[in-house]
C-alpha cells in the first residue's frame, strides 16, 4: 500500500501543478464579455448551463439596453428572456438577474458589493459566481468551483470532496491566496482541453507527472460527474 501523502507534500505537488498549467493558460481569466462588475454577474449568472460563446453572443444587446442594475430592476422581463433565449433557461435566468438587480438596488444602493457573505445573499448568486467576481473585479483571491475544477481536483488527488465548498476550502489550504483565481481558471481551460471527463489525454498531458490517476481516467461511481 502507497504510504499516505503529507499535507507539504501535497503542498509541493499542487504548486508544481499550478506551475504547470500556468506555462499552458498564461492569460488566466474567465472569458466571459464585460466591462462592469454588474456585468460580471450578469454574465456569470447566464453562463450556467451555457458555454461562454454563446453568452458572449447575447450579452452586447442585453447590456445596452440593461446597462447597469437600476436599469435591469425595471426591466420587462419578457423583454430580457426574448434577449437571453438562446442561453437556456431563460425564465430562470430572467428571474435570477431581476431578482439579484433588485436585491444590489435595495439592499447596496445599486453598486455589487465586495464580500463574499453579501454576494451570497443576491439571487442566483453561488459561491462559484460570487469567486468569479470577487477573482476577477475586486482582485481578491477567490477560488472557483466548476464542473470541470470538481473533476480535476479529484482526479489529481487534491481532494477527497464532491461538494464545492469543500472542495473550495481544501484547495485553500495548500495553494497560497494569489494562485487560487488563476489555477481555478486553468484547471477550467485543462479541463475542456486536455482532462476531457470520459477521455483524458494523459499522454500529452503537461502535468501527467503529478497526477496519481494519469491513465486511468474516468471511473463511473468514483469519481465526480461532468
Amino acid at each position: 500500500m502507497a504510504a499516505r501523502e503529507s499535507i507539504e507534500d501535497l503542498k509541493k505537488r499542487a504548486v508544481r501543478v499550478s506551475r504547470g498549467v500556468a506555462k499552458l493558460y498564461p492569460k488566466a481569466r474567465i472569458s466571459l464579455d464585460f466591462e462592469t462588475v454588474w456585468q460580471c454577474l450578469a454574465a456569470t449568472i447566464l453562463s450556467a448551463q451555457s458555454t461562454d460563446v454563446g453568452v458572449n453572443l447575447v450579452t452586447p444587446r442585453l447590456f445596452k439596453e440593461y446597462p447597469d442594475a437600476r436599469a435591469m430592476a425595471a426591466a420587462d422581463p419578457r423583454h430580457v428572456e426574448e434577449l437571453i433565449v438562446r442561453t437556456g433557461f431563460f425564465r430562470q435566468k430572467t428571474r435570477s438577474l431581476m431578482g439579484a438587480a433588485r436585491k444590489i438596488v435595495e439592499d447596496y444602493g445599486g453598486e455589487v458589493p465586495s464580500e463574499m457573505d453579501a454576494l451570497v445573499k443576491i439571487p442566483g448568486v453561488g459561491r462559484k459566481t460570487a469567486n468569479v467576481i470577487l477573482g476577477h473585479v475586486f482582485g481578491q483571491p477567490g477560488f472557483v468551483v466548476d464542473t470541470h475544477v470538481r473533476r480535476l481536483t479529484y482526479r489529481l488527488g487534491f481532494t477527497k470532496n464532491t461538494d464545492p465548498t469543500k472542495i473550495e476550502i481544501d484547495m485553500q489550504k495548500i495553494l497560497p491566496a494569489k494562485d487560487w483565481t488563476p489555477f481555478s481558471m486553468r484547471l477550467i481551460l485543462h479541463g475542456r482541453q486536455i482532462c476531457i471527463a470520459r477521455k483524458p489525454q494523459c499522454e500529452v498531458c503537461a502535468v501527467a507527472n503529478d497526477c496519481p490517476r494519469v491513465g486511468v481516467g474516468k471511473v463511473r461511481g468514483k469519481e465526480p460527474n461532468p
